[in-house]
């Protein structure tokens, strides 16, 4: 058993073999670390930022008389809008509410 402690004692008088050998690992690590999130938050973060701002963009300018998508595929004009819940007409006197984030697209209404 001395003789193991032998074999791993320090190699200089302030104790602590290897301290360059963890200082340089641990630098080692901290690059591919930094690239990784890097390349993830412009492949991945950035893209989905953009979508959801010009998603909140497009729920604050909807007005009445727009031609919208739901989330769930109700195609509909909208008759009146608040600030969480949009009125939209799916049929000649048929009104139904939908919360305004379930609104997915604007069409424009077709061209005469």
């Amino acid at each position: 058993m001395l003789s193991i402690a032998f074999a791993m004692g320090t190699n200089s008088p302030g104790g602590g073999a290897g301290g360059a050998e963890a200082g340089g690992a641990l630098g080692g690590m901290l690059v591919p670390m930094i690239l990784t999130f890097a390349i993830f938050y412009f492949l991945f973060f950035r893209p989905q930022n953009k979508k959801t701002q010009e998603h909140r963009k497009m729920l604050d300018n909807i007005k009445k008389g727009d031609r919208v998508i739901t989330s769930g595929g109700i195609h509909g004009r909208v008759t009146s809008v608040d600030d969480t819940v949009t009125t939209i007409e799916i049929a000649d006197k048929v009104r139904i509410k939908v919360s305004k984030g379930s609104i997915s697209s604007i069409n424009l209404p077709p061209e005469k």
